[in-house]
């Protein structure tokens, strides 16, 4: 069987690649012309150059393909309109439908977010949550909204998707540094480290990927599963990668409203160092959003079994250590990872 996966470079891309390898499936990758793909280096996967924005690219790219996995996105955690991350995520993602409806592909699966859903204030989180443009807090939230929309429109016409939504992926072969990344190794540096209140539900990145392919195998088509996995505060974070790392850090507490002070000081901070925002107010109000998050109907209905999320954390660790050459490699394999 032969699978495309678009946004194949990135951590939950890379990732799934190597479990559909493992797993003795076939793999062709969507990479945008020019770019080289150092996370798929060694890999007997079938490289084919195209965009999400060129259909022509995504008809040939098709030609073929059983499963088609869809997470090319931009991701931003810019609270402002972002014209592009709307043009890559909600155009890109007409395209890929369209090139499907036009192709012999099986089955579309394509990944959303859990940001994408209108939570509730209160009470859990799960797929009864719609999405929801309105209710989003930036650009990312409101075209993952918009396009998952999309693709439930196309299924109710007769196009054969599924929607995953993950939570905050994190775990190793994070080799474009995502935004967990950026965080677990700011805490694998000794010293004091400022952290607040709010939690995320993190699920492993390798249980994200299992997830898509349960998903591939198992979904009902116009259906949505959530990908979790555990919910952890910050502190909890911060305390698992110090622990991770063998490292002594001086915890150091930030209240809210200074937080949010020094996150509209930011893009000044980043357009004098040339560095990405350490935080912005978009990542504070997604810590105080609504964290409590169920992958219920994913486990009844998928067989989706996460790992704990303190292991994902403990093995990311490793991951980086191994990258700078202190440490031996992560001792849990892509191959044996739970299906």
């Amino acid at each position: 069987m032969m699978n495309l996966v678009t946004g194949a470079t990135g951590h939950l891309g890379n990732v799934l690649v190597r479990s559909l390898l493992a797993r003795g499936q076939k793999v062709r990758a969507l990479v945008r012309p020019g770019k080289f793909p150092v996370s798929l280096a060694g890999l007997p996967v079938e490289i084919i150059s195209g965009d999400v924005l060129e259909p022509d690219s995504l008809i040939r790219a098709m030609d073929g393909v059983d499963v088609v996995y869809h997470l090319a996105a931009r991701v931003t955690v810019a609270a402002g309109p972002d014209p592009e991350t709307e043009r890559v995520n909600l155009d890109g993602t007409r395209n890929v439908i369209a090139a499907a409806r036009r192709t012999s592909i099986r089955r579309l699966v394509y990944a959303s977010s859990i940001y994408a859903l209108r939570a509730p204030d209160d009470g859990m989180v799960d797929e009864s949550c719609p999405f929801d443009t309105e209710s989003t807090r930036g650009a990312y939230d409101r075209s993952k909204a918009a396009a998952s929309l999309e693709v439930q429109k196309a299924a109710a016409a007769g196009l054969d998707a599924v929607i995953v939504c993950p939570t905050a992926v994190a775990g190793p072969f994070d080799y474009q540094m995502s935004e967990a990344g950026r965080g677990i190794l700011y805490n694998m540096r000794p010293g004091p480290k400022f952290y607040l209140d709010g939690a995320y539900d993190f699920v492993d990145v390798r249980d994200a990927a299992a997830g898509h392919i349960l998903a591939a195998e198992h979904g009902l088509s116009g259906s949505t599963y959530i990908l979790g996995g555990e919910r952890l505060t910050v502190r909890e974070v911060s305390q698992t990668v110090w622990e991770a790392a063998g490292i002594w850090c001086w915890p150091v507490k930030v209240p809210l409203w200074l937080a949010y002070w020094a996150a509209e000081l930011m893009p000044f901070w980043s357009d004098l160092t040339g560095r990405a925002p350490l935080f912005t107010a978009y990542a504070l109000d997604a810590l105080q959003s609504n964290s409590w998050v169920s992958h219920a109907k994913a486990a009844r209905e998928l067989g989706y079994k996460p790992r704990p999320a303190r292991q994902a954390l403990g093995d990311a660790v490793r991951w980086w250590q191994e990258q700078r050459g202190d440490l031996r490699p992560v001792p849990e394999t892509i191959a044996n990872a739970p299906a």
